[in-house]
């Protein structure tokens, strides 16, 4: 599902014209799909270091989502 919003926000913003908007999304998109990882993998009595990566994932995410957010202040 993650993919399909990606791919439907990705064709609205170019056909708008804000191709550049569309791929700063793409860390936010990405620390939400680790994020749902980690639960399914948590409630599915997965391995805990299966957890710990997709949590670990999520963090460099929403890092680098940061870093970009100040980079363009």
């Amino acid at each position: 599902m993650v993919a399909i919003e990606a791919a439907a926000l990705f064709a609205w913003m170019r056909r708008r014209g804000r191709a550049r908007l569309a791929w700063s999304l793409l860390p936010n998109l990405a620390s939400g799909a680790c994020l749902m990882l980690a639960l399914r993998a948590a409630l599915s009595d997965g391995w805990w270091g299966w957890v710990a990566l997709c949590l670990a994932g999520a963090l460099a995410a929403h890092v680098a989502d940061l870093a970009g957010r100040l980079r363009d202040r």
